[in-house]
């Protein structure tokens, strides 16, 4: 009778309690809060990240060194140097030969120079289709070069529009404008998909760490071996993780709203609700490597090149989707931070925009789902 009646309890210790998971719960967190590292990638990390994608990495063409060899002596050529002077975008050194400026273009201490030939005046008098000057570029920045050529032929085109000083006023005045990001800064565009790069780094990679130390140590099979379900010991594992990240989230936002001057048009809502959704497939990324590799070098090269660099390289975050290759573009589709760094860049330059976040916020949650089913099935032939 006792053996029957023990039988028939034992799946009942197996269904899900919330006091056994406040109980794992609380033990979790206690065990990040007495990790160094756990506390110095969820709260330092992300402060080194921002500070670097801030202030290090840039795609803003400023200062940009370019030579202007002066061969023309005549005051129109020396008007037409003046204008590349004045501008601050590019930072101008000037020659009377092509020869003295060569040679810092092989060396990479000019990206370019335009040449103003003796016969600029003639050129110029003849109003021909003859060009008036020669752009010469450093083609192994192809960036840099587009710009010093595109930038190079607006100051001749400004320069020669001021000469027709007798022509008519144009009735029509084209002032371009640009919409969410008007300064055209490229920190207000790194800094929200640098946000999701940290939370990538914070749910995978630390989850994979942490989970896989306890497989190394034996303390994972213990707490598998506990009339604890897989469930329990699942969500009991992750939840102290989770408010991990959510902190880390707002700590990061708030240093990108307040000290890199990063607007914040959307609602704060909208944020965490994002960054909630967000964390369901990072944690769910790093539980499944956790339970695949359980050591702590092998859990972290797989975290990095299955979380990190994806996230880093087809998120849309340095480099754009669309001009991507087409299979390429197909393989963004199973990243979570792509979806996450769109709506990033939309909650903190255009606003809170449903359209937008709802086939992310459905995307994001299918990939977490996906997830938890694979590292549930996992962590239970581990505990069989």
């Amino acid at each position: 009778m006792s053996i029957a009646s023990e039988r028939s309890g034992a799946p009942e210790l197996r269904r899900f309690d919330l006091q056994r998971l406040l109980a794992l719960v609380l033990k979790e967190s206690r065990q990040a809060l007495r990790d160094p590292s756990t506390l110095l990638i969820a709260f330092v990390l992300p402060v080194v990240l921002l500070l670097l994608f801030a202030y290090a990495v840039s795609l803003d063409a400023k200062d940009v060194r370019v030579g202007v060899v002066l061969e023309s002596p005549g005051a129109t050529a020396q008007e037409l140097a003046a204008a590349f002077s004045g501008t601050r975008f590019l930072d101008v050194r000037f020659g009377h030969d092509r020869r003295e400026v060569e040679d810092a273009l092989v060396s990479g201490a000019l990206r370019g120079y335009v040449v103003i030939p003796q016969d600029f005046e003639q050129r110029l008098a003849q109003r021909g289709h003859e060009p008036l000057v020669q752009i010469v570029t450093d083609g192994s920045y192809p960036n840099t070069a587009n710009y010093v050529d595109n930038y190079a032929r607006g100051v001749v085109q400004a320069w020669r529009a001021g000469l027709e000083v007798g022509a008519p006023s144009q009735p029509v005045v084209l002032e371009p404008r640009f919409w969410f990001n008007p300064e055209l800064e490229s920190r207000r565009a790194l800094i929200p998909g640098a946000i999701a790069i940290v939370m990538t780094i914070i749910g995978t990679m630390l989850t994979a760490l942490v989970v896989a130390r306890e497989w190394e140590r034996g303390t994972m099979e213990a707490v598998l071996s506990t009339p604890a379900s897989v469930a329990e010991i699942l969500i009991g594992k992750l939840l102290p993780y989770f408010v991990l990240g959510m902190a880390s989230t707002l700590g990061a936002a708030a240093l990108a709203v307040f000290a890199f001057d990063v607007p914040l048009r959307g609602s704060l809502a909208a944020l965490l609700l994002l960054s909630a959704v967000f964390m369901v497939p990072a944690l769910g990324q790093g539980l499944l490597i956790s339970s695949l590799a359980r050591n702590q070098f092998l859990a972290a090269q797989i975290a990095l090149f299955t979380g990190f660099l994806p996230a880093f390289m087809l998120s849309g975050f340095l480099y754009e989707i669309d001009a991507m290759p087409a299979p390429i573009r197909m393989a963004t589709r199973i990243v979570p931070a792509r979806y996450f760094v769109s709506s990033l860049k939309t909650v903190f330059l255009a606003g809170d925009i449903w359209a937008v976040f709802l086939p992310n916020l459905a995307a994001m949650a299918a990939i977490g789902a996906l997830f938890f089913l694979i590292a549930k099935r996992a962590t239970r032939k581990s505990l069989e």
